[in-house]
């Protein structure tokens, strides 16, 4: 299921509606929105949720606004200034486009202080409330792409498009520093995570049980082999099927066109990393 979440909403708020919805609790999401962002959520429900790694592996990407001219404690527009504000109406558009393609690529990033990211086995965001907090360990990431949106001091908005375990909002700070004045996360809207999109969304007040999509909807990224039956039986006990000349890397399992296993190809077999169970 995919869901436009709105803004003021966290994600596992998100995942309660649609638990009352479809009237199950087998629901999870791939990859958190902070409560201030909105866009696609991926839903996986019932043995679905198993399949969570081989979404959140995708890249995502995002339309972001950014206040230059000030940091904030928490690297977005919830947490408050730290120091004077700057002035940045010097700045021009093209300096701005050349400071964010300067993201793109493999790099270091230090993620918030307010974070999931645990230091000495505590969630950052705990310490940083408690007065505690200390910067969590750099990270690599990688920036498929950067570029500007529009430029209307005191405001940037951007679009990126990022590897796993990014933060947009460090991006947004990062940004600030590069050109001197200090900058924070004001907006945020996901627009898409690997080939799903936003644009085939549900707004979260118009979910129904017919928004269910079939689970290879949400695996279309990877390549699919269709199983005869004995194939099929075998996988289905997790044992691996020859494929000669088959695909390498994650495979969807498929048979009579439904998803029964992800698989992992290489070396002329398939072996079962994920069975979801009768097809």
């Amino acid at each position: 299921m995919l869901v436009d979440k709105p803004a003021g909403l966290t994600s596992h708020d998100v995942v309660q509606r649609v638990r009352r919805v479809l009237k199950s609790r087998a629901v999870g999401h791939t990859g958190t929105l902070d409560p201030f962002a909105t866009g696609l959520l991926v839903m996986l429900v019932g043995r679905a949720t198993r399949l969570a790694r081989f979404v959140e592996a995708e890249a995502k990407q995002y339309l972001a606004t950014a206040r230059l001219g000030v940091a904030t404690e928490t690297d977005d527009v919830t947490g408050a200034p730290l120091g004077p504000v700057s002035e940045v109406g010097q700045l021009e558009a093209e300096t701005l486009r050349a400071a964010l393609v300067g993201f793109v690529g493999p790099q270091i990033q230090r993620p918030p202080r307010y974070s999931a990211k645990h230091v000495d086995g505590e969630r950052s965001y705990r310490l940083a409330r408690r007065g505690q907090g200390v910067d969590p360990a750099e990270v690599d990431v990688t920036v498929h792409r950067a570029e500007l949106v529009e430029w209307s001091a005191p405001e940037v908005t951007f679009r990126v498009t990022v590897g796993p375990g990014t933060y947009v909002r460090a991006i947004a700070r990062d940004l600030g520093q590069r050109l001197g004045v200090g900058g924070h996360l004001t907006a945020l809207r996901r627009e898409a995570i690997g080939t799903l999109s936003v644009a085939d969304a549900i707004p979260l007040d118009r979910l129904t049980p017919a928004a269910l999509l079939p689970v290879r909807a949400v695996l279309r990224h990877l390549p699919a082999v269709e199983l005869d039956g004995p194939a099929r039986e075998a996988v289905r006990h997790g044992r691996p099927v020859p494929a000669a000349d088959g695909p390498e890397g994650h495979v969807a399992l498929l048979h009579a066109g439904e998803v029964v296993a992800v698989a992992q190809g290489g070396d002329g077999w398939l072996r079962p990393a994920v069975v979801l169970g009768p097809a």
